[in-house]
């Protein structure tokens, strides 16, 4: 059965950095699709980076050179390394994967979803 388990939130000023996990177990990270997702209280879902099967990644513009996707096969677990954090990134958190074919940042072809993990950035 398919789990993925996010952990690494927590609280950080402006300007930190977190580094966000998740573990898998019943689907192989190296060769599926995977994605964190983010959401803020009362906003819509959104996409901020992303794994195809082939190892190419690609990253909201919100994020672009500020977080890095990355994953360890030996592990089974998706990396989020997230630098020079804004109050604009205090969001709840999400890990998804799904078989190919990928469908990169869009939260409607994933089929498995982890819990969540909160990030709260402060001035």
């Amino acid at each position: 059965q398919v789990q993925l388990m996010e952990s690494g939130g927590g609280s950080v000023q402006s300007g930190g950095s977190l580094r966000l996990s998740c573990a898998a177990s019943g689907v192989p990270v190296s060769s599926w699709c995977t994605a964190l997702f983010r959401q803020a209280p009362g906003q819509e879902r959104e996409g901020v980076a992303t794994f195809y099967t082939a190892g190419r990644t690609r990253y909201a513009d919100s994020v672009k050179g500020r977080f890095t996707i990355s994953r360890d096969s030996d592990k089974n677990t998706l990396y989020l390394e997230m630098n020079i954090l804004s109050p604009e990134d205090t969001a709840t958190y999400y890990c998804a994967a799904r078989p190919w074919p990928c469908s990169g940042l869009r939260e409607d072809g994933y089929l498995h979803w982890g819990r969540g993990t909160q990030v709260t950035v402060s001035s």
